[in-house]
């Protein structure tokens, strides 16, 4: 079952929080299991599987980067053990840092690399933001594009992540 679907929301990478938890409050009252406790076991099953589905898609919908992979999964664009090719000069630059993480010396040097990766962190931001808004507004025949550019940035934030990953242990030490 679609989450979007499931809480009468239209599909989007922003979503208004407070409709959301509204929703999500309202059908966690009407399929609590407690209040079925003398209906037939399926009846009880059906309200059980319901109230299981209202707290995940809560779960999802209310994070924006498992929101982000769910919408990419809803359209295919994501799926378990994906390899997808990264653009050669976003790799290049993520080469050098990982190289430049393998020779820091001292911690200006480090903190020279921190400015680095937040500057790229902030423009995948906002990138990512411009894309988010621009598919919410756009018609259903120019979504597609989006969605692939947007997929390139979540997985561009995945490799991003674990550079900070290590760029965190080099900090601690």
């Amino acid at each position: 079952m679609n989450y979007f679907e499931f809480y009468g929301l239209p599909e989007s990478f922003s979503i208004d929080e407070a409709a959301l938890k509204k929703k999500f409050y309202a059908l966690s009252k009407e399929y609590h299991p407690d209040f079925y406790a003398n209906e037939d076991e399926a009846k009880q099953q059906e309200i059980l599987e319901l109230s299981t589905i209202n707290n995940k898609a809560y779960n999802v919908l209310s994070n924006a980067n498992k929101r982000m992979e769910y919408v990419l999964q809803q359209h295919n664009l994501l799926a378990e053990g994906d390899k997808y090719q990264l653009a050669p000069n976003f790799l290049m630059e993520m080469m050098e840092i990982n190289e430049a993480l393998m020779e820091v010396e001292d911690a200006e040097q480090l903190e020279v690399i921190k400015t680095q990766m937040a500057d790229t962190e902030s423009e995948l931001n906002s990138e990512l933001a411009a894309l988010t808004s621009r598919y919410t507004e756009s018609a259903e025949n120019g979504k597609q594009s989006i969605l692939e550019a947007i997929r390139d940035i979540y997985y561009r934030q995945k490799y991003l992540l674990r550079i900070k990953d290590t760029l965190n242990t080099f900090a601690a030490r």
